[in-house]
């Protein structure tokens, strides 16, 4: 009976303890993940916040000033490239973005094309815009962050290889 029980016991563990196990994937879009800090009531220190239309225009708008064109030159925030989370720690919101030229807008396309189109945002709670850092090179070889993302934002953010840039 030993014999018969010992596999049975195996089985049940194994399935127990990789039931314990934390998932390969990140969360689905639109979800909300927080990273917590010790000591900290389990009050979240970063979270991962849902881009809504207003943010998802405020990062637009920001980010076509930066590039010195109207936002009328963009159809948009590149999909599956938009990031967005508040960190307590240090009071400031984080958000990251790949913006997506318009077809008549020959300015924006070449603006794009050579300087990536991606960038990196930082703000203040309370503070009326965006401070914006140009990640056009992103994960080139030899390339200089323009601003390194806090780690805790990352690791929320599901960025694990490079600190400026998501994984690609």
């Amino acid at each position: 009976m030993t014999k018969r029980l010992l596999p049975a016991l195996l089985l049940v563990s194994t399935l127990f303890f990789a039931a314990c196990g934390s998932p390969a994937t990140p969360p689905p879009s639109g979800t909300t993940t927080s990273s917590t800090r010790p000591g900290a009531n389990s009050r979240p220190a970063v979270r991962n916040l849902l881009v809504t239309g207003a943010v998802r225009k405020n990062l637009l708008q920001a980010d076509a000033a930066y590039h010195s064109y109207p936002a009328s030159d963009y159809r948009g925030l590149a999909p599956g490239l938009t990031y967005y989370a508040f960190d307590a720690q240090n009071d400031r919101y984080y958000a990251a973005a790949g913006i997506v030229p318009n077809s008549k807008s020959m300015g924006a396309q070449v603006g794009t094309q050579d300087d990536g189109g991606y960038n990196l945002f930082t703000m203040k709670r309370g503070a009326p815009k965006w401070t914006i850092y140009d990640d056009g090179l992103g994960g080139a070889e030899d390339s200089i962050c323009p601003l390194s993302i806090p780690l805790a934002v990352r690791r929320v953010w599901n960025w694990t290889m490079h600190p400026c840039y998501p994984n690609s």
